[in-house]
């Protein structure tokens, strides 16, 4: 799919002309790579490597234009069950127009940032502050996910939502990948300003996108850390919350094999003598009556004990 869009009143609108100032190419067919490898003089590799999320994140001079591998964190479904996934996106910008290569349709002129701009090394510039904006957002989406989790193990006796949490620390493993090997990119971009023809200002955007992706790294960097160093200590409560299970059972069980021991030593026929009430229906209820009151007790008794 390829889409058109232009620059008018500082805004970006959808465009139909010929030759428009952006170009996004959405996982194109294999026809309209080859056209665009053509029409654009593009590297096919380069290209080709926009759509690949195990490529990684590079920058790249041509004669007549500059090709950028970024990182970006992959759109979220329920499919993907807590698993958080980087995918690639290219930039490749030429001296009047810009061509964006995604693999996946989103809108990624939304937001305030789209809403003022001067020309495409801006946009260029906003795409990729942009990126890193999504890297923050879905890192405070994994750690309220994480929170969740773990109020759920406090109480869990199964492997399932520890599960879950290892799926988090490895989205964060990706993620660390991602970033770091944004920050080279924006790095090399940083010592050829000039160059790509940014003006000052947007240099000194660039300066603070530059510390924005290092925040962004910290802070993935932390929460990976955390999710690692309590690990063992999650595991300890799941064992823990069994363990307890465990002795409540015995002791339930403990507190059913007393009473039974009592009916089977007497015999259910001999219930009038041992409560004194030759009355059947109201020896048996008072005898179950009786030997619950009997588990009951035992029960407690056990459970007292284990406090001590």
């Amino acid at each position: 799919m390829i889409k058109r869009y232009k620059i008018e009143n500082r805004l970006i609108i959808p465009s139909e002309t010929e030759n428009p100032a952006i170009w996004v190419v959405i996982s194109p067919t294999e026809d309209e790579r080859k056209w665009l490898v053509e029409n654009f003089s593009l590297d096919e590799h380069d290209f080709n490597s926009a759509f690949d999320p195990e490529e990684p994140a590079r920058m790249e001079f041509e004669p007549d234009h500059m090709a950028l591998i970024f990182k970006r964190p992959k759109n979220y479904s329920s499919k993907d069950h807590f698993m958080f996934k980087v995918t690639s996106m290219g930039l490749f910008l030429f001296k009047d127009k810009l061509l964006l290569a995604l693999s996946e349709d989103i809108n990624m002129f939304s937001g305030k940032y789209f809403k003022q701009v001067s020309g495409i090394r801006e946009i260029f510039l906003k795409l990729i502050y942009n990126s890193i904006f999504h890297f923050m957002e879905h890192l405070k989406v994994i750690n309220m996910i994480a929170e969740e989790i773990e109020t759920k193990i406090t109480h869990s006796m199964e492997n399932r939502h520890l599960l879950n949490l290892f799926t988090l620390e490895k989205s964060l493993v990706y993620y660390l990948n991602a970033i770091n090997a944004n920050s080279y990119v924006i790095d090399r971009l940083k010592h050829n300003t000039e160059k790509v023809g940014l003006s000052q200002k947007s240099v000194e955007f660039l300066d603070d996108i530059i510390i924005e992706n290092n925040q962004c790294y910290r802070q993935a960097e932390i929460y990976s850390n955390i999710f690692a160093s309590l690990v063992g200590a999650r595991a300890s409560i799941v064992a823990n919350n069994l363990n307890i299970l465990m002795k409540n059972l015995n002791a339930i069980v403990i507190a059913i094999a007393v009473p039974s021991f009592f009916a089977g030593v007497g015999g259910m026929s001999e219930i009038a003598s041992i409560t004194g009430i030759h009355n059947p229906r109201a020896a048996y209820p008072a005898f179950m009556a009786l030997m619950i009151a009997v588990g009951i007790a035992i029960f407690l008794t056990i459970k007292r004990l284990e406090k001590h």
